[in-house]
C-alpha cells in the first residue's frame, strides 16, 4: 500500500484492505472527501463490493465492537436526550441507552476514534461504541428528524406564523448561534407561541413543561386541575428550554440553579399578558412553569369574585375605612393576590398614594407603586415598609407577613393612619388571629389594628351543561346542611362534561369567603388572650359564615357541586 493511500484512507478501509477484503485501488476509489463519516461505506455497497450486513460484522469482529440489529431494537427507549442533536447529525451517531455514566453510541464505523473523543468530551460519560448498519442507522436518524418535526407541525399547525411575543429580547454572549440554528429554531418558537395562546385562550393559570428520563410533557393548570397538552419529541426539550430562557431574560448557559423570570405575550394593541417563569434542574433537564398574570383579572370586580351580598357589604365597608389592617388568607392558588388587587384598584384614585411590597409583584397596575421584595440585596418586606412609611402613603399592601418584623411594622402602620392589606397562610379567619399572637404580636395591638380578615378557597364552577343529581339527606346532613335547609325548595346538581367543558363537567371557578369584621367582643376575647376556637364561636353568634357554610350556600344555590365544596373546605 503506497503512503498517500495509506494516509487518505480511514481506519476501516485499511482494515478491509489488510484483510482482504478490498484492493487498495478500491478503497481509495470508494474514498471521497465529505462532511458524512459514513459515504465510505455507502460507496462501498452501492458498487457491490459488500452488502450493509457484511461490513458490521466485519466491523464488529475486527475491533472487537458489539454489533446491534437497529430493526430489533425498540427506538422508543433511545437516549437521544443525552448528546446534542446537531452533533448526532453532524457524525451519523445515534445514542441508544445511558447507564449511570455510560453511553452506549450506534455508528457504523468503530475506528472513528475522533467521533468518540468528541462525544465523550460533549456529554462528559464513557462511550461504548456498538456497530450498526450503515443504512438502518441513516434511516433511523431520518426517522427521528421527522418525528420531531412531524410533532411540532401538528401541534402548531402550518398555518401558524404569528410573532407575538412582545418582550423585547437582549442579546448576549450566550445567545451566538448562527443564522442556520435561528431557521432550525423556528418550529420551536412558532410551537412555544400557539401553546401559550391556547393557555390564554383555556383560561389556564400555569404551563408546566416536564422532562422525564423517556418522554417530554406539557401540562395546563385549568380550574386548578393539572391537565397533559402535548408530547412533544424529547430531543427538543432543551430547545425548548432554551427559547423560553431567552424571552424571559435567564441565563441560557445556567442549569445547576432555579432561576426566576418574567415575559410579555402582545395579543393586541389593548390586551397583554404576563409570564412569571420559574426553572428548576431535575433529574432529566430543566423543569419550567409558566404562570400566567392576567391584568384584566383585577379589573373584574368585586362582583366578580363570588362575595355573598352581605360578605360584599362587610368587605367595602372595611376597604373605605381610612385606616387599619385587612387581612386575606388561605393556601397557595386560592386567589388571595386577585383578592387583594380587587380592593387595590377599587381604592386606585388621583388622591390616593398606594404602594406594594410583593416577592414578586404578579400583576403590574397603572397609578399603583409596586416594589418587588429582594432579599439578597437587602430589600426585606421590613425595609420596604419603613421606606413607604417615608414616602406619604394612604394604602399599604405588604406581598405576604412572615415574620414579626414585617408583622409589627404593617400593625404600626395600620395604628398611624394607613390602611394596609396584606396576606397570610391561614386555615380560617379566626386562626388568623392566633398566628399573629404567635409571631409574638402583643394581644392589644392585634385587637387595635386588625379591622376585618377574610379567608377564601377556589372552587371549580359547574359548567351549563350540569345535571341535576340525586343526594340522600344523610349524606347532606353530614356535610353540614341544616334540617330547615333541607325543604325541598331547591336542588343540588352535578357535573355532566360536554365539549364546553371539554367533558370535565366544570368551567372557571368560584371563590368561597368567611368574612369577620373584628367585633369588639371578637377584640375582647383577642385581649384576654382567647384562642381560635372561642373567636371561631363568636363569630358564629354574630353571623359570620365559615368556609363550609359559605360553601353550601353555593351548592343551594346550583353554582358548584357538594363534592367540590367537600374537596375545598373543612367541616
Amino acid at each position: 500500500m503506497s503512503a498517500n493511500a495509506q494516509v487518505a484512507l480511514s481506519g476501516l478501509a485499511r482494515a478491509f484492505v489488510q484483510h482482504g477484503k478490498l484492493l487498495e485501488a478500491e478503497a481509495v476509489d470508494c474514498t471521497r472527501p465529505s462532511s458524512n463519516p459514513n459515504d465510505f461505506i455507502f460507496e462501498v455497497i452501492n458498487r457491490g463490493l459488500m452488502n450493509a450486513a457484511e461490513i458490521a460484522r466485519f466491523a464488529g469482529d475486527t475491533f472487537g465492537t458489539p454489533v446491534l440489529d437497529l430493526a430489533a431494537y425498540d427506538t422508543r427507549y433511545l437516549a437521544v436526550e443525552a448528546v446534542d442533536r446537531k452533533l448526532m447529525q453532524k457524525h451519523q451517531v445515534v445514542a441508544l441507552n445511558r447507564r449511570g455514566n455510560r453511553l452506549a453510541l450506534a455508528m457504523a464505523d468503530p475506528s472513528n476514534l475522533r467521533i468518540l473523543d468528541e462525544i465523550r468530551f460533549q456529554t462528559g460519560l464513557s462511550v461504548d461504541p456498538v456497530v450498526v448498519e450503515a443504512p438502518k442507522l441513516a434511516a433511523l436518524m431520518e426517522q427521528l428528524s421527522e418525528s420531531a418535526e412531524t410533532t411540532l407541525r401538528d401541534l402548531t399547525g402550518d398555518d401558524f406564523d404569528m410573532n407575538l411575543l412582545g418582550q423585547e429580547e437582549t442579546p448576549s454572549q450566550d445567545q451566538t448561534e448562527d443564522a442556520a440554528s435561528d431557521v432550525d429554531d423556528a418550529p420551536v418558537v412558532r410551537f412555544i407561541q400557539k401553546l401559550l395562546i391556547d393557555a390564554i385562550n383555556d383560561g389556564a393559570s400555569d404551563v408546566h413543561f416536564e422532562p422525564y428520563e423517556k418522554y417530554y410533557r406539557i401540562r395546563f393548570r385549568t380550574d386548578g386541575i393539572l391537565r397533559e397538552i402535548a408530547q412533544p419529541p424529547l430531543v427538543l426539550k432543551e430547545k425548548i428550554a432554551a427559547r423560553i430562557k431567552v424571552i424571559s431574560r435567564l441565563d441560557i448557559s445556567e442549569k445547576r440553579i432555579p432561576q426566576d423570570g418574567r415575559m410579555k405575550l402582545v395579543l393586541s394593541k389593548s390586551k397583554a399578558i404576563d409570564f412569571r417563569v420559574s426553572t428548576l434542574p431535575t433529574l432529566h433537564g430543566e423543569k419550567i412553569v409558566m404562570r400566567i398574570l392576567d391584568p384584566s383579572s383585577a379589573m373584574l370586580g368585586v362582583d366578580a369574585l363570588g362575595y355573598e351580598p352581605d360578605q360584599k357589604a362587610t368587605l367595602m365597608e372595611a376597604v373605605t375605612r381610612p385606616y387599619g389592617m385587612i387581612l386575606v388568607t388561605g393556601p397557595t392558588g386560592s386567589g388571595k393576590t386577585v383578592s387583594l388587587y380587587t380592593c387595590l384598584n377599587l381604592l386606585n384614585k388621583p388622591g390616593v398614594n398606594i404602594s406594594t411590597a410583593e416577592d414578586p409583584a404578579e400583576i403590574n397596575l397603572p397609578g399603583i407603586n409596586q416594589v418587588n421584595v429582594n432579599e439578597k440585596a437587602g430589600l426585606t418586606f421590613a425595609s420596604a415598609l419603613r421606606a413607604f412609611l417615608r414616602q406619604d402613603p394612604d394604602v399599604i399592601m405588604v406581598g405576604e407577613i412572615r415574620d414579626l418584623e414585617t408583622a409589627e411594622i404593617s400593625v404600626k402602620a395600620a395604628q398611624t393612619g394607613h390602611l394596609v392589606l396584606s396576606t397570610l397562610h391561614t386555615n380560617d379567619a379566626p386562626s388568623t388571629l392566633e398566628r399573629l399572637k404567635n409571631m409574638g404580636v402583643a394581644p392589644f395591638n392585634i385587637a387595635s389594628s386588625v379591622i376585618m380578615i377574610t379567608a377564601q378557597r377556589l372552587a371549580r364552577r359547574l359548567c351549563s351543561c350540569k345535571q341535576p343529581v340525586d343526594i340522600p339527606i344523610e349524606a347532606l346532613q353530614s356535610a353540614g346542611f341544616r334540617d330547615e335547609d333541607l325543604d325541598g325548595s331547591w336542588q343540588p346538581y352535578g357535573p355532566k362534561g360536554c365539549e364546553r367543558c371539554k367533558g370535565s363537567g366544570y368551567k372557571g371557578r368560584l371563590g368561597i369567603y368567611q368574612v369577620m369584621p373584628i367585633s369588639e367582643e371578637i377584640a375582647r376575647i383577642i385581649m384576654t388572650n382567647g384562642n381560635s376556637m372561642d373567636i371561631a364561636a363568636q363569630a358564629q353568634i354574630e353571623g359570620v359564615r365559615d368556609l363550609r357554610q359559605s360553601g353550601l350556600l353555593k351548592v343551594k344555590q346550583g353554582v358548584t357541586s357538594l363534592t367540590e365544596v367537600l374537596a375545598c373546605t373543612n367541616d
